[in-house]
């Protein structure tokens, strides 16, 4: 029996956190930002933002999707003061949301120094206001789990990936929303997706976005494939994908998700995070860290991360969980792992038991408890220039 606890939102929606967020809209303000969290780090507040000086609504949609998530309890946004991002829009968004918002403007405020002082005067008034907020019952019902795998290796598809999908297939069961992602690390099991569909018509969806990703690295001329997954011991791009199809479990696909799309009900999903029409703005993702923001933007409240080269990154707003697949990589990094797969391999445990301790680590993150990476302050995040189409009303049948 879990005893989940969540902050509620003005919204309905309960988060697990109750994170203060510091968010750049344009790189010039990211060092005001970072400074301003700085003497909070350790107490849940994060830096998030967008780099870039010229427009783009997927960030845009991205930011406000994240800054409203259900956790994250106020937010700051820190803006230069000519950059194209719609700050109003955005703040806007936050003050809908019930949560507490402000914007510091740095050219109005007197630049870095004011802008340091205001915001951290802010900032600690806000912690010092959700540290006195109250938790309430929450169900595993109203989770919704995110999962990533980055730093494969030839064991990821063996023990990190597979107990990753049978945790995926428990949390369903007990009515969680599942993400699993992405497209371009799909390629060559979209037939066996679409039979998992819950309507023909979504099958068709789910094949189209595994060809719309092979036709993007195909033009780029390079695939989802990197060297250190040749050291590890994979082969094929096609080998990787059934590893990486691994961890979305058995369960059957409810609906296809973009960045930034929330699944209406629980079940499976899949998250296409390759952009739609030309080529644009180069790879789909950099790294690891881009793919959990979208995560997060979709309403994930943890993220699981399978790695069997090893991955020391965790993310800002939702705790990242490190499943590690190969044991000889845990036994080297158990500091920063949350899960020992491997021990499968071993014959210390199965896959089952495995999945089962998975399961249990998240509910156990409702419970109070931390993450390796939260612990250890990691709070990575990034964000890029994408461009994405609506999806269409067969890409969510039980919508």
């Amino acid at each position: 029996m879990s005893n989940l606890q969540g902050y509620l939102r003005s919204d309905g929606r309960k988060g697990i956190r109750n994170t203060i967020i510091v968010a750049y809209l344009v790189e010039c303000a990211h060092h005001v930002a970072r400074e301003i969290a700085w003497p909070l780090r350790d107490r849940d507040v994060h830096v998030i933002g967008f780099p870039g000086c010229y427009p783009n609504t997927y960030a845009e949609r991205m930011m406000e999707r994240l800054c409203t998530h259900p956790n994250v309890g106020a937010v700051l946004l820190v803006s230069l003061g000519c950059e194209s991002f719609n700050k109003h829009r955005l703040a806007q968004a936050v003050e809908r949301s019930g949560r507490p918002g402000h914007t510091i403007i740095i050219q109005s405020a007197g630049g870095t120094r004011a802008s340091i002082a205001a915001g951290q005067e802010w900032v600690a008034a806000r912690r010092r206001e959700l540290d006195a907020q109250t938790t309430v019952p929450m169900g595993i019902d109203e989770l919704i789990v995110g999962t990533v795998c980055g730093g494969s290796d030839g064991t990821s598809g063996i023990t990190g990936n597979p107990a990753a999908g049978l945790a995926f297939d428990k949390l369903i069961a007990a009515g969680a929303a599942c993400i699993f992602e992405e497209t371009g690390e799909l390629i060559g099991c979209e037939h066996i997706m679409a039979a998992r569909a819950r309507t023909p018509e979504l099958g068709a969806e789910l094949k189209a976005s595994v060809a719309k990703a092979a036709q993007y690295y195909a033009t780029l001329g390079y695939g989802s494939f990197a060297a250190g997954n040749a050291d590890g011991g994979l082969t094929t791009i096609e080998e990787k994908s059934m590893g990486a199809y691994a961890k979305s479990g058995s369960s059957p696909i409810s609906g296809l998700l973009k960045p930034g799309d929330v699944p209406p009900t629980s079940g499976l999903y899949l998250l296409d995070v390759v952009p739609d029409g030309e080529v644009r703005f180069g790879f789909p993702n950099i790294n690891d860290n881009a793919e959990i923001a979208e995560l997060i933007a979709c309403g994930s409240h943890v993220v699981l991360f399978v790695t069997g080269r090893g991955s020391v990154v965790g993310s800002a707003i939702s705790p990242v969980v490190k499943i590690c697949a190969n044991p000889e990589t845990y036994r080297r990094l158990s500091d920063d792992m949350d899960i020992d797969a491997g021990r499968i391999l071993e014959g210390r445990a199965t896959l089952n038991e495995i999945g089962a301790e998975i399961r249990d680590h998240v509910i156990s993150l409702g419970e109070g408890h931390r993450t390796k990476s939260e612990l250890l302050g990691h709070q990575e995040f990034v964000l890029t220039y994408k461009t994405f189409s609506a999806i269409g009303p067969a890409c969510l049948p039980a919508a």
